[in-house]
Formats: structure tokens, sequence, C-alpha cells
């Protein structure tokens, strides 16, 4: 296909003795110390615009959508609190049946022209393969946000994480985001937890490791109208449906010189059914 690409992705490498992966999270969110190396490697990505129905979240790991939101500013984090978690709800609900669906955060993130930095409240694409929460981390993140009287019940039903992610106040031509198709990724011998060390917090992430046979996949030009919905995390572990998807943004070397820089949103929800 004409729209797709080739993009140099970003891969884990573990250290050499086999010790756990961490990364310390400064106070301002920035990364810091690390004890592993980043490996890059030139992926055929395809351009699903068009066939987007062929991915499903329990399929593929991703599902595309064109709906477009009511708040449109993003500049204020009470404000996108107040106006558009609620429309996410209502999206996320719409989209997956689920009966409750708790969102726990958002980020919003911005390019800077000519570079890859962080601002106040706006953080740069992530440049890595990675998957956000480990099921261990999705465990947390319900004791974490959800009562005591109500968590031991929600953690017997049928619950994940999903992102919902758009790009803002213009197309996404620059540094699309790729994912990467649940049914090519080897779990056992692909993914490898990360600990996130924060000043009061641990989290805890996947990287990824190299594997020829991953299929990554993209929206060209992706517009605010569209989204997608990545599933990070799924209580199902049987086999029977997609567990999550390992995601990055990367640098298209077709973006035409004086594309806007990216901008992006997403939302981040615990999502449980009946």
């Amino acid at each position: 296909m004409a729209s797709d690409t080739i993009g140099t992705l970003n891969y884990f490498t573990c250290p050499l003795d086999a010790s756990r992966l961490y990364e310390i999270v400064n106070a301002d969110r920035a990364a810091g110390t690390r004890n592993y190396t980043l490996e890059p490697h030139d992926m055929r990505i395809e351009d699903v615009r068009g066939k987007e129905d062929l991915h499903r979240l329990d399929t593929s790991g991703f599902q595309f959508g064109r709906e477009a939101a009511k708040h449109t500013s993003f500049l204020n984090d009470d404000e996108i609190e107040r106006e558009y978690y609620p429309e996410g709800i209502d999206l996320i609900k719409r989209y997956t049946g689920a009966a409750k669906i708790v969102i726990f955060d958002h980020t919003v993130r911005y390019r800077p022209s000519g570079e890859l930095g962080d601002n106040p409240g706006r953080r740069r694409p992530v440049t890595e393969v990675h998957v956000d929460q480990t099921l261990t981390a999705a465990i947390g993140r319900i004791h974490k946000h959800l009562p005591p009287s109500e968590a031991p019940s929600l953690l017997r039903r049928h619950f994940q994480i999903i992102n919902l992610w758009r790009p803002i106040s213009h197309a996404a031509v620059d540094w699309p985001l790729a994912l990467c198709d649940f049914r090519s990724v080897d779990f056992e011998k692909d993914l490898v937890p990360v600990g996130l060390i924060y000043p009061d917090r641990e989290g805890e992430t996947f990287g990824v490791k190299y594997n020829p046979n991953h299929q990554w996949k993209y929206m060209k030009a992706m517009t605010p109208e569209e989204f997608i919905l990545i599933k990070i995390s799924d209580s199902i572990q049987d086999g029977s449906v997609a567990r999550l998807t390992p995601h990055t943004g990367f640098q298209d070397p077709n973006t035409p010189e004086g594309t806007p820089p990216r901008e992006s949103i997403e939302l981040r929800a615990l999502v449980f059914y009946d």
C-alpha cells in the first residue's frame, strides 16, 4: 500500500545480569536512571485506513473509531476532567459494553517544533515500544483508585485497562502512533516487566523486546474526529482474547516538511464488565 511506511522503532534490551528492569521517574515525571538500553529496528508499519474494521479490541488489541469530541480546547486539566472525562466514559461504554468505567488519569502530549522535549503540563510522544501497565499494575490501580469497600468485588469481575487516544488541534501526521497486533506478539518471550520508581510509589510497565514477526499498524493522518481504543491489560488470561497492545510514537520518514508537530490526548480508564 502506498501509505505503508518504514519506521525506526526503539525496542528494549535487558541487562546482561538478568536483573529486573527499572526506571527511576523524577518528581517532574521526567525519566531518570534506568538499567536497560534501547535498540532501534526498522519495521514496516501498515496503514489501516479503509480497513479499520479488521482490528478489534479482543483480536488485535486495539480498535479505531470516528466520533468528534465536544470538548476541544484541552488546555486546562480541570476542564478536561469536568468536560472530557464524561465523554470518554460514555464512548468507552458504548464501544465495549462495559458496565462501569473509572478514568484515573490523562496525558496531553505535544512535540515542540524541532525537538522532543517535555513542557510543563504537556509531555512528549513516547518513543519506546511499551505497554503502560502489567496486570499486576492494573490490579494495583484498582486498589489505588477505587474505595476499599468496592475493590475486592470489582477484582472478581472481568476488568481491563483501556486507553482512549486521539489527536487534538490538527491531524497527527507528525510522529503518529504505531500499534502492534497482539496476534503477532509472543507473550512469554517478547515482554519484560519494568519497574517505574516514583518518589512516592512504584508502578510497573512492560518493555517489549524485538521480534521480527511483530505486525505494526497505524492510521495515516488521524484527525481529531478519530480515536483509538488501546487495550493495556485484560483480566482474561486464557488466550481467548488479546491481552494488551505494545505501542509507540514513531517518526514517519514521509512526513512533509513544515508539518505541525503532533498534539494528542489519552485517557486511561479502568473498565469493568458484569
